[in-house]
């Protein structure tokens, strides 16, 4: 077991920040911003195409996607929107983790 990283002030402050973080996006708007259906909205949010077209629907079908599709949704907007300005290595370590370790 190795020994965990100590936290300062400035990553106590991130945490803070990150903590009360209104990220989100709703999945109409992603549907209308992307060119994207409603499999790939489903793959973003690791959900089934079943629950993704309940979010499109209308009536006692319709259901509210969770906090955390939302932010899946905003963080894909983010990355679309910006991948090539982000460094491949931050890329590679946020999205792309070794797994064995």
């Amino acid at each position: 077991m190795t020994n965990p990283y100590p936290l300062e002030a400035r990553e106590q402050n991130l945490i803070d920040f990150y903590s009360h973080c209104q990220l989100g996006m709703t999945p109409k708007k992603f549907y209308a911003k992307w060119d994207v259906n409603h499999e790939a909205i489903a793959r973003i949010c690791s959900r089934s195409v079943s629950t993704v077209r309940r979010w499109f629907s209308r009536g006692r079908n319709y259901r509210h996607p969770m906090p955390s599709d939302l932010r899946h949704l905003a963080l894909m907007d983010f990355l679309l929107e910006g991948f090539e300005g982000i460094p491949e290595e931050l890329l590679k370590k946020v999205c792309f983790r070794d797994r064995h370790k």
